[in-house]
């Protein structure tokens, strides 16, 4: 059966007619053909708003209008509020980069709305939509692979400052700002530095003055060597690892490795090193006091090269911080999140990490973003 309607005008004359004029709601519902308690109710209705009442079908009284505004209202703060949590990074950056926002979101959220949110025009979204990709956009995807191609090849140990320096080295005309921000849209994230040492309860014999005192710079090479050891730990154990770096170019110029933490570690360590860089005329090598570096059998080798010995304070570790940079790096770009089944495993690592990787390849913000060999080979030219 059909609904009936009524219009306003109707409305109002049934409503007169049973209370103007004596009829009853039965006796009007019985000629008009409409239930009694639907004329009651156009009877209440109107008597609550005489003025507004029967606004008629898609229209609201000015209260439910106003309650109708403020629902929409509040929608869209919320929307507002979302879209922005959402795509705060954004308010930074440029039309292109809203613009795809907006056509990832717009499933959720509509599109004037976002438009106005991010502060760009609809017209503009619908035109980005229509044109292709522009120069800039082209020229981002390559120096964006570019950039993670160096980052993938760090072992994703690279910050933008070096990555920036690969691209450079490789012909390519960029910001370093533009390198940080195709880095943070491919959510290219270098390795949190972690710092740990072991604890060395052995007996101290010889403990030397800190010649070195924080001097860090060498005029030329084999003019000073720090020196320090590591711990790494494997299925198998712990491994330690010994190494001795030139200051001029903190090129690792000796390591050697052990399940012990013995003088014999940080005694070959030394000793590669000075097969590796020959006899030293006049050099000084720094390291903390740990009961290896003060045994008689390390302090002996020295005194037969004619090595000066420096020792860091107790207690003190910047004395030596050149030497804790090099093994924070190497936990932090490529052992750190490991865990290695056997001391082999950590070996092959390791000496990766420095023969292949830190000495030739790896850039040094103190080198000028050169690697430790490339700076000696540029010098040798010199």
């Amino acid at each position: 059966m059909e609904k009936r309607k009524y219009s306003r005008e109707y409305k109002i004359e049934t409503v007169k007619m049973i209370r103007d004029r004596g009829v009853t709601a039965a006796q009007a519902g019985r000629d008009l053909g409409i239930h009694p308690t639907v004329l009651r109710h156009w009877v209440r209705e109107f008597e609550t708003d005489p003025k507004d009442a029967f606004p008629g079908k898609g229209q609201m009284k000015p209260e439910q209008l106003e309650i109708d505004r403020l629902r929409k209202e509040v929608a869209k703060l919320k929307a507002e509020r979302d879209i922005l949590k959402k795509g705060r990074r954004l308010l930074c950056e440029g039309k292109p980069m809203k613009f795809s926002f907006i056509a990832k979101h717009r499933g959720i959220w509509p599109v004037a709305w976002m438009c106005e949110a991010l502060g760009v025009s609809r017209s503009g979204f619908n035109g980005w939509l229509t044109r292709g990709p522009s120069r800039r956009d082209l020229s981002d995807r390559d120096v964006g692979a570019r950039v993670r191609s160096s980052f993938i090849g760090s072992y994703r140990t690279y910050g933008a400052r070096r990555v920036w320096h690969d691209l450079l080295a490789e012909g390519v005309s960029c910001g370093l700002h533009r390198v940080e921000r195709l880095m943070r849209l491919q959510g290219l994230r270098a390795r949190p530095r972690r710092r740990g040492l072991p604890k060395d309860v052995g007996q101290r014999s010889v403990i030397a003055p800190n010649v070195l005192d924080r001097q860090f710079r060498a005029e030329k090479p084999n003019q000073k060597w720090v020196a320090d050891f590591t711990y790494i730990w494997t299925a198998e154990g712990w491994l330690y690892v010994a190494a001795v770096i030139d200051l001029f170019s903190r090129r690792v110029v000796g390591w050697s490795m052990s399940a012990n933490m013995t003088a014999q570690l940080v005694t070959d360590a030394l000793i590669m090193a000075i097969w590796r860089r020959g006899k030293p005329d006049t050099l000084l090598h720094h390291s903390d006091q740990g009961s290896q570096y003060t045994s008689e059998q390390f302090q002996r080798l020295m005194a037969d090269n004619g090595v000066t010995c420096s020792m860091s304070r107790s207690g003190n570790v910047w004395d030596n911080a050149a030497m804790e940079s090099f093994f924070s790096s190497m936990k932090t770009e490529r052992i750190g999140k490991k865990i290695y089944r056997t001391r082999d495993q950590a070996r092959a690592e390791i000496f990766d990490y420095i023969e292949r990787f830190y000495n030739p390849t790896r850039r040094h913000s103190t080198l000028g973003y050169l690697s430790p060999i490339d700076f000696e080979q540029k010098l040798a030219q010199t």
